[in-house]
């Protein structure tokens, strides 16, 4: 029988009926009726067992964190943005795209990204942003800034903060609003080309 325990201390042959294990059930199954020492032995080399309910929630933040990873790794081909992530949920649904528990969720990606091409205009892709604003207002937002590209392909202090780079579509509304924010929207951060990106790639 399954034996489960409770922050009680209480042991159980079945937590979701209530029903309590019985001493003798105990001693035969772990040589002894002392409940710490079972529940000790429990934790130690039992199976951990999630609720309907967790199992439930656990499996919904995953497909979210899934469809989240796509719209920062693609664009829609057509608008040359990415896909907002309840659009790309639906997609999931709608092609009937499940929930792997044992697989990251960055891999998961990259399946469902070959799946949606099936349904929807949608492209693996680096975007080339170019930045600039002033060097005073790029002090403070500059090294966050430059982690949020993948590759650096230029960049210029002379007067202006400017640089060039490859970054996934989905850090291109944080660019333009660092941008925008520490340059009292003076600053341009613009998309000025895409890169197609193998498949199979992951970026950290």
């Amino acid at each position: 029988a399954v034996v489960s325990t409770q922050s009680t201390g209480t042991v159980f042959t079945n937590e979701s009926r209530g029903e309590v294990a019985k001493g003798a059930a105990l001693k035969k199954a772990f040589n002894t009726d002392d409940l710490t020492k079972i529940c000790i032995q429990i934790l130690e080399k039992g199976e951990f067992q999630l609720s309907e309910k967790e199992r439930q929630t656990a499996q919904n933040s995953k497909f979210t964190e899934i469809a989240s990873n796509v719209s920062t790794m693609c664009i829609n081909p057509t608008t040359q943005r990415p896909y907002p992530v309840t659009l790309v949920e639906q997609a999931m649904k709608d092609a009937h795209i499940s929930v792997k528990p044992n697989k990251s969720a960055k891999q998961q990606a990259l399946e469902v990204v070959r799946t949606l091409k099936e349904s929807i205009p949608i492209e693996r892709v680096k975007m080339k942003i170019r930045i600039s604003m002033g060097m005073a207002d790029s002090k403070k937002c500059k090294d966050h800034i430059k982690a949020l590209f993948l590759t650096i392909i230029s960049e210029d202090h002379d007067g202006q903060f400017e640089l060039m780079g490859l970054s996934e579509p989905g850090n291109y509304k944080q660019l333009a609003e660092l941008v925008g924010k520490h340059s009292r929207g003076k600053g341009m951060c613009e998309v000025i080309g895409v890169e197609e990106t193998a498949e199979n790639a992951v970026f950290d």
